[in-house]
């Protein structure tokens, strides 16, 4: 398999996508429904969702895959199709782009537990979760698995092991770091800082480093752990910051960053050494595309400074 997108990040940074969740939702998924069914049983939906963050500008998708995983699907139902709604998902994802160039990224999610001797889950069965998931979105023709939103090291490990095993060409592993008022570290929900991260990650096997979502992530506090990473690491450097900080509004959740307010931290974020920037929780196709306008900006500067 070639390393496509491994080649293009040596060349220009590239664009993701935002959320998938609340899109989901406002797509009319029921509340904590299972969104990844929607590959085989709404896969229209689910295409016009990915076709706008295109439109707004992505050059990567991220498949509708997050909890894709058997141990999460049988939460929602008894003896899920991981197979077919895995590589249903690539394919949607790739009809999105409409004939035009763009990366697939496979997601594989938490499994939404914890292992032994922490939790009741053995660390076989996650192995074999894993791997079922990854070898189904590698043989549909991911391009790159992105194992995300990880705040357990083993945890990330095994889903890496799995992604390599199944034959990915790249494999991007992203953590979850949570920015504390108080003492402003960056840290998982089990203490990982992103020192600890980048080595673990890049010694497992990881050909980029990520980080999205956790309490806190905004743009700013993304562009400190990306700094972290990059005085650790010489791997390159995916970034997904939620648009702003939650707040309640009339009993609903939401993230108070508009789409000029995300973009306008683009070019600080890009310098300080992202290779794809995207968005996570609380953005939308509009902060995709304010992202893509700063983007052609910073590339256009950065070619004309050669």
């Amino acid at each position: 398999m070639s390393n496509k997108l491994l080649d293009t990040l040596k060349e220009r940074p590239l664009l993701g996508d935002g959320a998938m969740g609340t899109q989901l939702q406002e797509a009319g998924l029921e509340s904590g429904g299972c969104g990844e069914a929607w590959n085989l049983d709404e896969p229209d939906r689910v295409e016009t969702i990915q076709r706008r963050y295109v439109e707004a500008g992505s050059d990567c998708l991220i498949t509708n895959t997050f909890g894709g995983s058997r141990i999460m699907l049988e939460r929602h139902m008894e003896n899920p199709d991981v197979v077919g709604i895995n590589k249903a998902a690539v394919e949607v994802a790739r009809r999105a782009f409409g004939g035009r160039d763009g990366f697939v990224l496979g997601d594989i999610g938490p499994f939404g537990g914890l292992m032994e001797p922490y939790g009741e889950i053995t660390r076989a069965e996650v192995d074999r979760a894993f791997a079922e998931q990854a070898r189904a979105l590698v043989e549909a023709g991911a391009d790159a698995i992105i194992v995300e939103t990880q705040t357990v090291l083993d945890e990330a490990g095994a889903a890496i092991a799995a992604a390599k095993a199944a034959g990915a060409p790249c494999v991007i592993a992203s953590m979850a770091f949570d920015l504390t008022h108080e003492t402003r570290e960056l840290r998982t929900m089990m203490g990982t800082d992103p020192d600890e991260a980048a080595d673990f990650l890049e010694k497992a096997g990881a050909d980029v480093l990520g980080l999205n979502c956790g309490t806190n992530i905004d743009m700013a506090s993304a562009k400190a752990a990306v700094k972290r990473y990059r005085n650790c690491s010489a791997l390159p450097i995916m970034a997904q910051p939620n648009a702003g900080q939650p707040v309640l509004q009339n009993l609903k959740v939401i993230y108070n960053q508009t789409p000029d307010e995300m973009a306008s931290y683009a070019a600080d974020i890009l310098d300080a050494g992202v290779a794809i920037l995207g968005a996570c929780c609380g953005s939308t196709p509009a902060h995709i595309d304010g992202l893509r306008d700063r983007m052609n900006q910073f590339i256009e500067t950065q070619t004309n400074s050669e």
